[in-house]
């Protein structure tokens, strides 16, 4: 294997789909979406509410079976896994942190044995220290002792990362993982977040609405209408002090299918049909609703453009609105022109009219009959 090759990816979904029934409802809440996460990566998916991504990570923790496409985590087939095997994936191979901490802790329990808890039903040894290196790890080992009540939120969401990770997953799935708690507060957790990521190894995919959260991840996929539409790399260029740049790209599926951003479509006006064309190596969208100049096209294949009709008058010889080609030197060219000129005129058009449709005479010929 090349040396530049990338290794395959950890997480696999292609062509994911996920369909909720009710009884009179159905919701498509993932219409085909393309994603690929690499081992040891720690990156974003962000949407607006209903774009469909808590359903994305609902399928990768094994909660939610999709409806169609594949989803591969690592070994598992998420939509063709055994009950069994989805139940060892949840208690071994992923850990969950929600935004709401009532979803992450047991308020009647300290927060050491919240951590411990997820250990003794997973029958794994050595959970009071394990627990306890969970918790110096977040930075609480001075409150590690303490009930739910006596912790802020930020705190809460420090013990609810060390239960994520309690029975040693190698996959992190974080919702909105800092809806509930300050800037500052925010800030630690994303340090923790990278930590574990850089020193563990740890595989971290966090779900979030804001857009901002480039700034503290490798890689940001956006997610509009249940598929994938932008990409947003986060680089370091050494050259200019460890400054971080932002490039973002559109998706591109197997099939060609891609979502250009709302506001480039508003900016422009584009709505419903647009033109496609190729200009270079450039792929050019244009709205339909356009109004072009005409052009004609002559037999020869040749593009060449429009008259000006700005004066609907017939340019005469000697005129200074006369067609630069119809100037020539040679005189029986120009009176040909001039015939020319005079038999696209019809006042000029003498007519042999015939008498039940002389009234349909143009007006101004010698034939009309008088009113």
């Amino acid at each position: 294997m090349s040396s530049t090759q990338q290794p395959d990816p950890y997480i696999v979904c292609d062509n994911l789909v996920k369909i909720y029934q009710t009884e009179d409802l159905e919701v498509v809440a993932l219409q085909g979406l393309d994603l690929e996460i690499q081992r040891g990566e720690m990156m974003a998916i962000i949407g607006n509410s209903g774009s469909g991504k808590s359903t994305l990570l609902s399928v990768l923790g094994g909660l939610d079976r999709p409806s169609a496409g594949q989803c591969r985590i690592g070994d598992l087939d998420v939509l063709q896994a055994s009950e069994a095997d989805l139940v060892h994936y949840k208690r071994h191979g992923v850990g969950f942190v929600w935004q709401q901490s009532s979803r992450n802790l047991v308020p009647y329990l300290t927060a050491f044995e919240n951590v411990q808890l997820p250990m003794l039903f997973g029958n794994l040894g050595k959970s009071k220290t394990r627990a306890r290196a969970l918790l110096v790890a977040v930075g609480l080992e001075d409150r590690m002792h303490h009930r739910l009540s006596e912790l802020s939120g930020g705190q809460q969401q420090r013990v609810a990362i060390a239960i994520s990770l309690a029975n040693d997953p190698d996959l992190l799935l974080a919702d909105e993982p800092t809806g509930e708690v300050d800037t500052q507060t925010a800030g630690q957790i994303y340090d923790i977040f990278r930590y574990l990521n850089r020193e563990h190894g740890l595989t971290i995919v966090i779900v979030s609405h804001d857009r901002n959260i480039a700034q503290q991840v490798d890689r940001v996929v956006a997610i509009r209408d249940g598929r994938t539409s932008t990409e947003t790399v986060r680089r370091v260029s050494v050259h200019e002090g460890e400054e971080h740049t932002l490039d973002e790209f559109v998706i591109v599926d197997d099939t060609g299918r891609l979502q250009v951003p709302r506001e480039m479509l508003a900016r422009l006006d584009i709505t419903g049909r647009a033109l496609v064309d190729i200009e270079g190596d450039r792929i050019v969208i244009r709205s339909d609703s356009a109004d072009p100049q005409t052009v004609v096209s002559d037999s020869s294949g040749l593009t060449v453009p429009p008259i000006d009709s700005g004066d609907s008058g017939v340019a005469l010889e000697g005129s200074p609105d006369r067609p630069p080609q119809l100037e020539q030197s040679d005189p029986l060219a120009s009176d040909q022109a001039d015939q020319t000129l005079k038999r696209v005129s019809p006042e000029f058009e003498s007519r042999d009219v015939p008498e039940e449709h002389r009234r349909f005479a143009p007006r101004g010929s010698e034939d009309t009959p008088d009113a």
